[in-house]
């Protein structure tokens, strides 16, 4: 897909589906293994309940929360180390605005949602690297 100024391209036409989610409870080991077992950097944190808010856990988290600070991965929570609320970015959003919030709030990537449900992630790289934006 070619950037082109006088077309609006929408975070739905870029997101990148099938998303890796975990339940908050999982321990760190279990939440280490999935994400190899997936080949992702990241695993979005499931909602509690429908008021609640997404929650992510990168390989940072596991940097902070776990080895620098001692802690053995099967005693430690995904809830205890991850980053919540995270920001999430409306389907119809166009990509330069997208591409700007994500930017500004200091952050790489974020879950992507439509009406109300998680439709997939979208990231800066993904939105240079992988759609010919340039």
């Amino acid at each position: 897909m070619r950037f082109d100024k006088n077309v609006i391209i929408k975070a739905k036409d870029v997101v990148k589906e099938g998303v890796v989610t975990i339940d908050g409870m999982a321990t760190a080991q279990d939440a280490a293994a999935l994400m190899r077992a997936e080949k992702t950097r990241y695993l979005l944190v499931q909602k509690r309940h429908a008021d609640d808010a997404w929650g992510m856990v990168v390989i940072q988290d596991f940097i902070k929360g776990v080895l620098v600070a001692g802690r053995s991965p099967g005693e430690v929570n995904i809830y205890e180390i991850m980053t919540k609320p995270v920001i999430t970015v409306p389907a119809d959003m166009d990509i330069r605005y997208v591409a700007r919030l994500l930017f500004r709030a200091g952050i790489r990537r974020a879950p992507v949602e439509e009406n109300g449900e998680l439709i997939g992630m979208i990231s800066l790289s993904s939105l240079i690297l992988e759609n010919e934006l340039f």
